[in-house]
């Protein structure tokens, strides 16, 4: 029997950092940068409400989402449209904007969903340099061609945990052509507290050329429920509306989303924790000549380069102790470097006690 023909795509497929290891029950999984504490007990308790519709339709809009959205953030709900993660919005701003030969610039290391979903629609993938890791302004700009529909950043950048300031945000804003989409992912803005930073939805709601993207699968930890949001332009939104899938965020995750929002002291102490962890943290490693970013996201990416042990060596050996860390290598092509994910106090721990065995 013949199989009709389909495209055949030349991508990389997305792989997740891993969760299971053979043969052991319990893994601390410090891979994909998810929530350390956890969801709120007020999403909790939703999610535990034995009276959830389930065998309806969801609100497909979205509407009591972006209503609880816009009063968070003070942002005007006809500009914010709701997706089954920020993936999906990711997805849908490619199909709306790219036709095949369009470029998109992204830096040299970023999140691998950008440069998948380009080229599904056929867009050329344009990879700016970064220097010593860090997203360079000048090097996106140079990259700059009559071709280019959209720029990508995720700040702070995933996986290499660096940012660009304020200043540097809207430098490149101001110097980019006016017709380019610029598109800040905006997925790890709660946990910053760096003085010179400013989130994209800060500095851009009234910005008509900029679409930013926000999640709930980091700091409110709602990562299984696929639930994210993007801000930008009503024309933008309205186009997106178009193509979006009907009923795309279940009705759970709406519900959850909402009640996160509302739980204040719980968003607090993430951060709090988060800071405690990822300084105690990076401040253990340089004893063993492992470097890092400044503490920026709910993550650290650790520089093997001048320790006398490798990368390899540390993921390999944490592996066999049950304690799973990304590998930088997979995806991003990133040699002697790791990211690791901060996560619980107990997991925090016994990653740091696993070390100690391990390279003493």
């Amino acid at each position: 029997m013949n199989t009709p023909k389909f495209k055949i795509f030349k991508i990389e497929a997305y792989k997740p950092g891993k969760s299971k290891i053979k043969k052991l029950k319990k893994v601390i999984k410090l891979s994909s940068n998810e929530s350390a504490l956890g969801i709120s007990s007020k999403a909790k308790n939703i999610i535990l409400n034995k009276k959830i519709i389930i065998d309806k339709y969801p609100d497909g809009k979205s509407q009591n989402l972006i209503r609880a959205i816009s009063k968070a953030y003070k942002c005007k709900q006809e500009k914010i449209i709701c997706g089954a993660g920020s993936d999906e919005i990711i997805q849908m701003i490619c199909q709306l904007y790219l036709n095949p030969k369009d470029e998109v610039i992204l830096p040299e290391f970023s999140f691998l969903m950008y440069r998948i979903y380009s080229k599904i629609v056929g867009a050329k993938v344009i990879f700016a340099k970064e220097i010593n890791f860090r997203v360079s302004v000048n090097e996106i700009l140079k990259k700059v061609s009559k071709r280019t529909k959209i720029v990508f950043i995720a700040n702070p950048n995933n996986p290499t945990g660096t940012y660009l300031s304020r200043k540097e945000i809207l430098e490149l804003r101001k110097k980019l052509n006016k017709k380019i989409l610029l598109v800040i992912d905006d997925a790890y803005a709660e946990y910053m507290k760096n003085l010179d930073y400013t989130s994209g939805l800060d500095l851009f709601k009234n910005k008509d050329n900029v679409f930013i993207l926000r999640t709930f699968s980091k700091i409110f930890g709602l990562a299984s429920l696929r639930v994210g949001w993007g801000y930008g332009s009503k024309k933008i939104v309205d186009a997106l509306n178009v193509i979006k899938p009907p009923f795309n965020v279940n009705g759970i995750a709406q519900l959850a989303a909402v009640e996160s929002l509302k739980d204040k002291k719980f968003i607090n102490k993430s951060i709090k924790h988060n800071l405690l962890y990822a300084n105690k943290i990076k401040k253990f490693l340089e004893n063993y000549d492992i470097y890092s970013n400044s503490v920026t996201a709910n993550f650290l990416f650790l520089n093997f380069e001048k320790c006398k042990y490798s990368a390899k060596f540390l993921y390999e050996n944490l592996k066999k102790r049950g304690i799973i860390l990304r590998s930088t290598e997979i995806g991003y092509h990133i040699k002697n470097k790791l990211r690791l994910t901060i996560g619980s106090k107990k997991e925090n721990l016994k990653f740091m006690n696993a070390v100690k065995t391990i390279l003493n």
